[in-house]
């Protein structure tokens, strides 16, 4: 096992993201153990090759996420899994190519089950004029995608993930928002997982969009759940 750090000496991307990232992927990927203590303050300095100012940026950053603590006279340690946190945007990109596709795509639809559903019915009852009206532009969008002769996956995962996401941001209640911001991220990976055949399951985006703009919480909510079960059929897992 190689637990070691190359320099990133010269790299354009702030030094301290940098330094963070790779010691955040360590973690995830289970090269620095759960529980373990990090190498100390001098051997990554040396092996990143960046001054102390930026490594302890870094493991401020990482603190912050859950990922690592400090202790006086024993170090850094790494802390147990159950503490991390998995709702953190950039936590989620540094995870990119580390968790297996399959089950990290699975446990996220597992997520959205459980939440989306009512985001929808929550958003057809509080969305604002203005957000109903962004609404109907994106999904005028995904018609679009979704007719065009040739599908453009790109555009699709772009415009899908801003459809759920303003839904969430569409609640009415900040607890939902967090959840809007991180499908920014997330939703990349998995629309583009779930949607590689050209399939937009678009039918059941107009159920969802139809019932919020009508105002209908009951159709909204049974719609999202009728999507995310079209949706889960066709992963591979």
């Amino acid at each position: 096992m190689n637990s070691g750090f190359e320099s990133i000496a010269g790299s354009k991307r702030s030094l301290h993201v940098q330094v963070a990232r790779e010691i955040a992927r360590k973690i995830l990927s289970g090269q620095l153990p759960q529980n373990s203590i990090i190498p100390s303050e001098l051997e990554l300095c040396e092996q990143f090759g960046v001054s102390r100012t930026a490594l302890r940026e870094a493991v401020k950053l990482l603190t912050s996420k859950g990922l690592l603590k400090s202790r006086p006279k024993v170090g850094t340690k790494v802390v147990e899994r159950a503490y991390w946190n998995f709702l953190d945007s950039q936590l989620i990109e540094w995870m990119d190519g580390i968790s297996d596709n399959d089950e990290f795509c699975s446990q996220f639809l597992g997520l959205r089950n459980a939440i989306e559903p009512e985001a929808c019915a929550l958003a057809a009852r509080n969305a604002t004029v203005e957000q109903r009206m962004k609404l109907s532009e994106i999904f005028e969008q995904m018609c679009d995608i979704a007719n065009a002769d040739v599908f453009d996956q790109v555009k699709w995962t772009s415009v899908d993930t801003q459809f759920h996401s303003l839904i969430f941001n569409s609640t009415g209640n900040v607890f939902y928002l967090p959840f809007g911001n991180i499908l920014t991220t997330m939703f990349a990976n998995f629309i583009h997982h779930s949607s590689t055949d050209g399939s937009t399951c678009i039918e059941e985006h107009r159920q969802i969009y139809s019932a919020i703009m009508a105002g209908n919480s009951d159709k909204a909510r049974l719609a999202s759940s009728t999507h995310l079960q079209a949706v889960k059929s066709k992963l591979p897992i």
